[in-house]
């Protein structure tokens, strides 16, 4: 299933596109969003995650974001992250995620596309391109833009537009490889990436319960800390990096 391009004898030159969604963080703690027993079912969309609910009531919507926080910085990167950082040292990797924690960074991958924001950041809410880094730090009301503006959670609710999507689909139609991982690919623009992968191109889905009709796509049906190092060690051996 694998195609080779030239390499060199340090690192291959395939581009391995992976699309991860929130089955590669559940395993290191997080709470999915639309799975039994997820986030949505413990609170209200249309309360914490619209531009709406934001207008209504930010104190509610900065708190829900300040907890998912603490959780992310409590979470620890897992088999699956850490497998696609030993491969990204033997060629090149991009990760498109539409996750909004930083378990990638922490677990050392470079090239990280956040479709849906970061929960790490704030921006303002008048410049969306003015952001700032939270760290362990509260969103609060106090925190104010340049222009004196409150700060939002740096991420994508409903009903707003995706603006990390166009870079999205450059990378996947630029990829040798597709690997999805812990996505069902049903969510919307997201679902759509796989219709830019250019033709002839392996795709890889690594989901205990792949559903997604990808015609051709190799399916390896265990968890992402149990199926990105198997994904990634027969990439490795049939190109003996």
């Amino acid at each position: 299933m694998w195609r080779r391009r030239t390499s060199s004898p340090f690192q291959l030159s395939e581009h391995v596109v992976v699309l991860t969604g929130a089955g590669i963080s559940a395993e290191s703690g997080l709470s999915t969003f639309r799975d039994a027993g997820g986030l949505w079912e413990q609170v209200d969309l249309e309360d914490v995650a619209t531009p709406e609910g934001w207008e209504r009531n930010p104190e509610l919507v900065r708190d829900f974001y300040n907890q998912r926080r603490q959780q992310v910085l409590a979470a620890r990167p897992n088999a699956g992250h850490e497998a696609l950082v030993t491969l990204e040292n033997r060629c090149q990797v991009s990760v498109v995620t539409q996750n909004v924690d930083d378990l990638h960074e922490r677990a050392g991958s470079s090239h990280v596309l956040h479709l849906h924001g970061t929960i790490m950041e704030a921006r303002s809410v008048v410049d969306p391109d003015e952001k700032m880094p939270l760290g362990e730090q509260d969103l609060t009301q106090n925190l104010t833009c340049s222009g004196g503006h409150p700060m939002r959670p740096n991420v994508v609710w409903f009903g707003e537009p995706v603006p990390a999507m166009e870079r999205a689909v450059e990378l996947v139609s630029r990829a040798d490889h597709l690997l999805v991982v812990g996505s069902s690919l049903n969510v919307y623009p997201a679902a759509s990436l796989v219709q830019f992968v250019e033709p002839g191109v392996p795709i890889s889905v690594v989901d205990p319960d792949a559903r997604m009709n990808l015609p051709g796509a190799r399916v390896i049906r265990k968890a992402a800390s149990k199926g990105v190092p198997e994904w990634v060690n027969g990439f490795r051996a049939a190109f003996s990096i």
